[in-house]
């Protein structure tokens, strides 16, 4: 699923875990609420960002060159370890594909992508068909990542923890671990006072459907969560374009 640190319009999920009767019930609510977000006006939205449309302004323009940035590096570092053939991947977030095509593309044994969004994973289905990608090598289904089930190579999840608070993102890190055999990538917004500072100036000027329950995280936190499900830094990357910032680290299994 898209994310960015400053859409004015994509609201956020509080994340995964137990809790009360009552924060269930929230983090449910908030989870529906992002779900209808991306089957409509927020499909529409990040549908036209993530393609070649020339229908977006200065804004969403960048964020798709920031998202771009770090979609390639990913590819880049893949490609690097190489013997891509022989690996699985779960693309946790898939969005409409960005990610999944082009590794499927690239060679990737398999490739299991996923999201949310019923309509993302319709749009991924249709591109991944349009490039012809083999229907064996890519797969879409739709799910949130608390339900994710498996075991793969290389578990990759890309701009979707702005959705969960601090907690809730650390968690979700230990779950997406449990997953992979080999190495864990994620993406989120990093926590800078300077990014905190420029989130609170853009909360004092609310568009006329602005959300704020946007997740800036601390990176401390992200990785002593992959540290307690036994993965290690392997690296990393901060990948920037005006109004998008996003960390981007390795982990492999120690």
């Amino acid at each position: 699923m898209p994310a960015d640190l400053h859409d004015p319009n994509a609201p956020a999920a509080s994340g995964a875990g137990g809790g009360s009767g009552a924060a269930a019930a929230a983090k449910a609510a908030e989870k529906e609420e992002v779900k209808d977000y991306f089957e409509s006006t927020g499909f529409e939205r990040w549908n036209r960002i993530y393609s070649d449309s020339e229908s977006v302004n200065n804004v969403q323009r960048n964020i798709r060159i920031g998202h771009q940035k770090t979609v390639d590096a990913v590819l880049a570092w893949l490609e690097q370890q190489g013997d891509l053939a022989s690996r699985s991947f779960c693309d946790a977030g898939c969005g409409v594909g960005s990610l999944s095509i082009p590794l499927a593309q690239l060679g990737a044994g398999s490739v299991a992508a996923s999201d949310l969004s019923a309509a993302m994973v319709a749009e991924a289905g249709r591109r991944a068909a349009e490039a012809g990608i083999e229907a064996g090598r890519l797969s879409f289904s739709t799910s949130d990542l608390e339900s994710l089930e498996g075991r793969y190579d290389t578990v990759i999840c890309l701009d979707v923890f702005i959705h969960y608070p601090q907690a809730a993102a650390e968690e979700m890190v230990r779950h997406l671990a449990g997953l992979a055999e080999r190495q864990l990538i994620v993406s989120f917004a990093p926590y800078t006072p300077l990014l905190a500072l420029l989130k609170g100036i853009g909360q004092l000027f609310p568009g006329p459907s602005r959300t704020t329950r946007a997740y800036q995280l601390r990176e401390s936190g992200i990785t002593a969560a992959a540290a307690a499900a036994g993965f290690r830094p392997l690296q990393s990357s901060l990948n920037q374009a005006p109004f998008y910032y996003s960390q981007l680290i390795a982990y492999e299994r120690a």
